[in-house]
């Protein structure tokens, strides 16, 4: 699997997900720009130390070229500047991943509409929907000058799972449910250019804010499962991402169009595993087990 010579804006890059699809997409040997609003001298809201500059050497040392760009995706200007200065610079963007979130610090859990916080959920929408739009409207036209384009809107829960379950407040089940919709309907405009557009999750991640807040690391995440049994067929951010690269590099990821997909659901087709080496299929998983009401148990889920 090869993405040489393949252009990608990976945007919301700092950290989770977006750093793991940047990293796997530069595995590949993609030269990969990475975006986001936390750098070495300037953080965003979260406090937490990830950098994009981090993230971009990562891409590098990974076998690609990573290219830190400070962006908040809400700023339309910002947002504009980024992708004129991709066309500058490489005259082409054949992968768009909008992994945009920022709002882990904005949600109540299991709490109606009159009772969230509404300024907060209102924000949590324009951080999960409209930098979405934004970033598409101004990138997508540049993909589309060549054919063969992808692009890959990420979110929380296939369109399946979303559809029949309550996501924890009104405003995340609309900000999620909202960019499975996205990578759908960009399918359709984008399918008479050559392009494809799908939505993907990760399942449950073990991303560095996850980790943090059950006081776990990396190498004893099985720890957390002690009070979060379910965690058991968590995943690392590298998975998502070695979906993402899987597809990049599919020459008929055409056939994918407008799907809802899933990291897990994607590694049973294409054979890629998680650093691990296991291949956890959270989403199956999820119903099958955890919702179902059964005692946490991965056997036969990764």
């Amino acid at each position: 699997m090869t993405l040489q010579g393949k252009i990608a804006l990976v945007a919301g890059a700092t950290r989770g997900a977006g750093r793991g699809i940047a990293v796997e997409l530069g595995a590949a040997g993609a030269t990969v720009y990475v975006t986001g609003r936390t750098t070495r001298h300037r953080q965003s809201e979260y406090a937490r130390p990830e950098t994009i500059e981090e993230t971009a050497e990562l891409v590098s040392a990974a076998g690609g070229k990573g290219i830190a760009i400070r962006v908040d995706h809400l700023v339309v200007e910002e947002v504009r500047e980024l992708v004129a200065r991709i066309r500058a610079e490489q005259h082409r963007l054949d992968i768009l991943v909008n992994d945009i979130w920022g709002g882990e610090t904005l949600f109540e859990w299991n709490k109606p509409v009159w009772e969230h916080n509404l300024e907060n959920g209102l924000r949590m929408l324009r951080l999960g929907i409209d930098t979405h739009l934004i970033t598409a409207h101004h990138a997508l036209p540049l993909m589309i000058e060549r054919p063969g384009g992808l692009l890959v809107e990420v979110t929380d829960g296939t369109a399946a799972y979303n559809a029949e379950h309550y996501r924890l407040s009104p405003f995340y089940d609309l900000a999620k449910v909202a960019v499975n919709r996205m990578g759908w309907a960009h399918a359709k405009d984008l399918a008479p250019h050559g392009a494809t557009s799908v939505s993907i999750t990760p399942g449950w991640l073990r991303s560095e804010m996850m980790l943090g807040y059950y006081g776990v690391e990396e190498k004893n995440w099985r720890d957390a499962t002690a009070k979060v049994p379910h965690f058991v067929v968590s995943e690392t951010p590298r998975f998502v991402g070695r979906a993402v690269a899987a597809l990049a590099a599919d020459p008929d990821r055409a056939r994918w169009n407008g799907q809802s997909l899933s990291s897990g659901g994607l590694a049973q087709v294409y054979g890629f595993t998680d650093l691990d080496g296991s291949r956890p299929d959270a989403w199956r998983y999820v119903v099958e087990v955890q919702d179902a009401g059964k005692p946490a148990d991965a056997t036969g889920y990764r």
